[in-house]
């Protein structure tokens, strides 16, 4: 049973944006959800995280100022709004949940994933 669901990739031109929506299915005892990507013979990497307890909300280097994460809790929905897209931002974009702590940018932690979204950026 997939308990976490993609959706919004697609491809878009260098300079465009893409948001992403992930929405969670009867998941329990987690404290945030994220969003973590993977390209090609690369390792997946964390990209963006926001909490279920309290409003933090933390972005990979590569993303921030560009990428903005929010939630809708009463849903379980996470959404990831991406602007300024660039060619290497093009991956399979994975949402994720668990009960994380300050090892949020490892994805060992996570109890939940999605299958994953396409997100292409052409230059």
């Amino acid at each position: 049973q997939v308990q976490l669901a993609e959706s919004g990739g697609g491809s878009v031109q260098a300079g465009g944006s893409l948001r992403l929506s992930c929405v969670g299915f009867g998941i329990f005892g987690f404290n945030a959800m994220g969003w973590f990507r993977q390209a090609p013979g690369k390792e997946r990497e964390f990209v963006s995280l926001i909490r279920w307890t309290g409003t933090s909300t933390y972005y990979a280097d590569s993303v921030k100022s560009r990428f903005t994460i929010s939630r809708d809790s009463a849903k379980n929905t996470a959404y990831l709004q991406m602007n300024s897209l660039k060619p290497e931002d093009t991956g399979v974009y994975y949402c994720a949940a668990g009960n994380v702590l300050n090892d949020y940018r490892s994805p060992i932690p996570y109890d939940y994933w999605g299958r994953g979204t396409q997100v292409t950026v052409s230059s």
